[in-house]
């Protein structure tokens, strides 16, 4: 009798030990499960989904919102860019400077000024270059630039000068839209090239962006486009927010320099316009050679480069001969 009281007390004991440690588990859990809902505690920050609307467009053709992957396309951009503070808010500052030039010349062509968006989604605005060859704002490649008329060569890349480059895109856009007959297709055609996209209308046998399979970089672009257009429109609405004195100004204030030729050593270059009383006491080699990288040329408005240095030299702008103050890094 005594070793079956054993026995039965003993399983009480478990089981009570079992029972709390079960609710003890259950405690820790729920405790859990409210720190992680709760906003507290943890990063400072709150992560909200972006409230579409019901009308969007690019270039005044509207993109149709009722179809469920079209919103979701466009969602996916608006989180990517939205949340991607650095390079959005970086896009922001340098719109202030380079849009102007960029939205007189659209105007003076007659074409949409939502084209100027194709440059942020392209460069982020910057003089940048891309393992596949693309140079500038607008990321011409080097057929494609002398195509439209920019020179290119060993010493002289016009797709760093914004005004010029800018005018070939212009040119490129008028003749893409002259062949597709939209400006969604011919943003299209900027990304993907104008013959492929042609070759893949003819075998999807569709002429509309919103229906063709393309690639996921390009089944993305224009979403990109609108994306930015949006943010860029009104950053605050989207928790940018930015004093004007944070925004980078046009390069306005500028000297004039005339080079007759290629520079074969930056540094005499730099010495000798330093005795010429070009520059400042304050502006030393690093900004007028690395921050500026490019030369301009008075008579033909060209930009030299110099080969030697070509993979040191920061592509974040030009030196500007020809007095376009976008470019100008004599301050």
């Amino acid at each position: 009798m005594r070793s079956g009281a054993l026995l039965w007390f003993s399983g009480c004991v478990a089981l009570l030990l079992a029972a709390a440690l079960f609710t003890s588990s259950s405690d820790r859990q729920g405790a859990s499960l409210s720190v992680a809902t709760g906003a507290t505690d943890g990063l400072p920050q709150q992560i909200h989904s972006v409230e579409l609307g019901k009308y969007y467009s690019f270039a005044g053709e509207e993109l149709p919102m009722k179809n469920f992957d079209v919103r979701e396309r466009l969602d996916r951009e608006f989180l990517v860019n939205s949340y991607y503070h650095s390079n959005t808010l970086l896009s922001i500052k340098m719109a202030y400077r380079h849009f102007p030039a960029i939205e007189k010349i659209l105007a003076e062509e007659g074409l949409p000024d939502d084209l100027k968006y194709l440059a942020v989604a392209e460069s982020s605005l910057l003089n940048a270059g891309s393992h596949a060859g693309a140079e500038g704002v607008w990321q011409f490649l080097e057929g494609t630039g002398k195509e439209y008329g920019l020179e290119i060569n060993d010493e002289v890349d016009e797709r760093y000068h914004l005004e010029k480059s800018t005018r070939a895109a212009c040119q490129m856009f008028r003749k893409l839209h002259e062949r597709f007959g939209s400006w969604t297709l011919s943003a299209t055609a900027y990304n993907m090239g104008a013959s492929r996209l042609a070759q893949t209308i003819e075998q999807q046998r569709s002429n509309s962006f919103f229906d063709l399979n393309l690639s996921s970089e390009t089944n993305r672009y224009l979403f990109r486009i609108v994306a930015i257009k949006e943010i860029l429109s009104r950053p605050a609405d989207f928790g940018f927010y930015l004093e004007r004195s944070q925004l980078y100004p046009p390069l306005e204030k500028y000297k004039t320099v005339e080079v007759n030729g290629p520079v074969d050593n930056w540094g005499d270059f730099y010495g000798q316009a330093r005795q010429a009383q070009v520059f400042d006491d304050g502006f030393g080699i690093q900004q007028a050679i690395f921050a500026g990288g490019l030369i301009g040329h008075t008579d033909h408005q060209h930009i030299f480069r110099s080969e030697r240095l070509r993979r040191q030299i920061s592509r974040h702008g030009t030196i500007d001969a020809a007095g376009k103050p976008h470019h100008g890094f004599f301050e």
